[in-house]
């Protein structure tokens, strides 16, 4: 297949795309005659395997192919409403997988929508890591914060790095060496860059919590304010375990800093990308 003709087949399969309550889809009529079946009955065929495809996969099929109507024009300016199905991109990839792969129109649709299909998942990790990196930026400025009201108040850093290390033991019941033990951590790296993300919010609600109270309380000196923090990590952990979660057996995650390299990484290829398209776009 020539590169004419490839990118003429994704500006249709792009422009016969549609909204059904906010979720990207297309009509399986429309799609029929994109994928080169002439006859309904033949393509509905297809459907059907996509949607037994989908249950074995684990889906909703209902979710992913449902019943809608379509109003198509009749001779005269009359107009008749038929049968059709929304279909999911995913939907779209499954009825792709099971058409008639002889057809050159069913070729490109296995590629296009498995290709989109894994655009949709990579977006879909990158939002996950983007939300870690900001979730442990996040517990840094808290800390910081918290660091300086406790200094006004009699603590200093060691004093601080100690109430810190109470909390996580209270938090995790295991203290931060024995934890980082578990997970598999470094010894010389910090342990909130190895948290998942919902343990870096864990230790940042705990130290709001800590940060608010300290104040509205006045707390002064290390005992008062270790004990406030270690009540706060304690309650942090109940509400977690009131939901099935027991924080220090999540796993390890990726060193929340590699991540963060990735991410410029990519934002500084995306960047030079662009640039390079402009320059070709001006010549």
């Amino acid at each position: 297949m020539k590169t004419e003709e490839i990118k003429q087949l994704v500006a249709q399969f792009e422009s016969a795309a549609s909204e059904l309550e906010g979720v990207e889809c297309w009509s399986a009529r429309e799609l029929q005659e994109l994928l080169g079946y002439t006859k309904w009955e033949n393509f509905f065929k297809v459907i059907e395997k996509a949607k037994e495809a989908c249950k074995n996969a684990g889906e909703e099929e209902i979710y992913h192919f449902p019943d809608v109507r379509k109003t198509i024009p009749m001779p005269k300016g009359a107009e008749k409403e038929i049968d059709d199905i929304a279909l999911t991109r995913y939907a779209c990839y499954l009825v792709a997988q099971n058409g008639d792969s002889r057809k050159p129109e069913i070729s490109f649709a296995q590629n296009y929508f498995a290709v989109q299909t894994r655009k949709a998942e990579i977006i879909e990790q990158r939002m996950l890591e983007y939300e870690r990196v900001k979730a442990r930026e996040k517990l840094s400025q808290t800390e910081r914060q918290l660091s300086g009201i406790l200094f006004e108040r009699g603590v200093d850093n060691k004093g601080f790095g100690i109430i810190r290390s109470k909390g996580d033991q209270a938090l995790f019941r295991l203290n931060t060496q024995s934890l980082k033990k578990k997970m598999g951590i470094p010894d010389s790296k910090p342990l909130a860059d190895f948290l998942p993300t919902i343990s870096i919010k864990a230790k940042d609600l705990a130290a709001e919590m800590t940060s608010l109270n300290v104040q509205n309380k006045d707390l002064k000196g290390h005992n008062p304010i270790e004990k406030e923090h270690v009540d706060n990590s304690s309650a942090v952990r109940k509400m977690l375990l009131d939901r099935g979660i027991q924080p220090e057996n999540l796993p390890a995650a990726e060193d929340v800093k590699k991540i963060q390299r990735k991410l410029d990484g990519d934002d500084k290829k995306v960047l030079k990308e662009s640039k390079s398209a402009k320059g070709k776009k001006k010549k």
